[in-house]
């Protein structure tokens, strides 16, 4: 049986690096190499990306070698190629999360390129990745998020800019706590927490730091549930599962590194009639933004009145360890070696979709 050849990109220049190598690592470790032959190809924090040589034995992080004889090149419509030649791809299993991972730029180079990849295109990863535009068409959709407020960078570098004046706008808007949060990051990068006044500023440049555009968003008493979907045209989600964090809130230390910084709670301790509004809305919330492959539906359950608010979505959720991602697909059903064979098929589905079409008159 002829092996199915697949580039796995990880690294990448986001703030969520890190993750990526612990990710990458645990997809290397599940995927079939009876049925897949694996191009490991890391990416540095500078972008640059390094064909890797066949590693031992894998632990918990995936390393890059960064080596100036095996930089891969990036070709409009024919792919992928070293200073060895080209690379024979049939399909790209992006595991890049953040900036330049999973926010459409990615996307829209490897569709130049002509290549099979797993998860949304470029147009629906951008969207996706952007917290502001997301929250603004799933409103369109009739689907309920928390009440929010995006504020561009420009704003506050106008001569007549005040943050107390700010400050207080938001206040009569919203009550304190606030939480504030990069527009187009994802794993917490960035996200504070404002519970006094003396805190918002240090907490917007931190924001302002990692993205141009920042959401201001009022704390919600809620419970932390997450859904899982996978599917092109005909998504399925999978029981949603919980986080309890035992951090402040579920920040990246909580998610990543610390293995005691949330409990997991698969399935959620939720009623079948929650459980399925949660699946139904995650699937809503999917196919509203054009989403394909997979993705990880967040959610805030109010503690008081069991309202269900959408958070946010992630188009390239995390792959590691601990991640809810491959464990509520685990949990349904679909476990991590049969979930990668799925969003491979999955992929080189869309892509025979999108070949399909005619793109000139000629």
């Amino acid at each position: 049986m002829n092996k199915t050849s697949v580039a796995l990109l990880y690294g990448g220049r986001s703030g969520e690096h890190e993750v990526s190598l612990r990710s990458a690592a645990s997809v290397y470790k599940h995927i079939d190499r009876e049925k897949y032959y694996i191009h490991l190809i890391g990416i540095n924090r500078q972008g640059v990306w390094f064909l890797q040589n066949t590693p031992g034995p894998v632990e918990d992080v995936l390393s890059i070698e960064e080596d100036v004889q095996m930089m891969i090149s990036v070709i409009p419509g024919k792919g992928l190629s070293s200073s060895r030649g080209p690379i024979s791809v049939d399909v790209v299993l992006p595991i890049l999360h953040g900036t330049f991972g999973e926010d459409g730029t990615l996307q829209g180079l490897l569709e130049i390129a002509d290549l099979p990849y797993a998860g949304a295109d470029a147009g629906s990863s951008y969207l996706s990745m952007d917290k502001d535009i997301a929250k603004i068409i799933w409103q369109h959709h009739n689907l309920p998020v928390v009440p929010f407020r995006s504020i561009r960078k420009s704003q506050t570098e106008a001569k007549d800019f005040d943050w107390k004046d700010l400050l207080e706008d938001l206040k009569m808007e919203f009550s304190l706590p606030l939480f504030i949060k990069p527009s187009q990051c994802g794993s917490s990068v960035g996200v504070s927490r404002v519970e006094k006044e003396d805190l918002f500023q240090e907490a917007m440049e931190k924001a302002f730091r990692y993205d141009l555009k920042v959401l201001v968003e009022p704390a919600v008493n809620a419970r932390e549930v997450e859904c899982s979907v996978v599917g092109n045209e005909s998504p399925k989600a999978f029981p949603p599962g919980e986080l309890v964090p035992s951090h402040e809130f579920y920040d990246y230390d909580a998610k990543y590194i610390d293995p005691d910084g949330a409990a997991l709670v698969i399935p959620a301790v939720l009623s079948q009639k929650e459980a399925q509004n949660v699946m139904d809305i995650a699937v809503r919330a999917y196919s509203a933004l054009g989403c394909s492959g997979m993705a990880r539906v967040d959610f805030f359950m109010d503690r008081l009145r069991g309202e269900l608010y959408l958070n946010e979505i992630n188009t390239i959720p995390g792959f590691t360890s601990i991640s809810m991602f491959p464990l509520m697909c685990e949990s349904g059903g679909l476990d991590y070696a049969d979930l990668l064979d799925e969003l491979i098929n999955l992929a080189l589905s869309k892509y025979e979709s999108r070949h399909s079409l005619r793109f000139s008159l000629m």
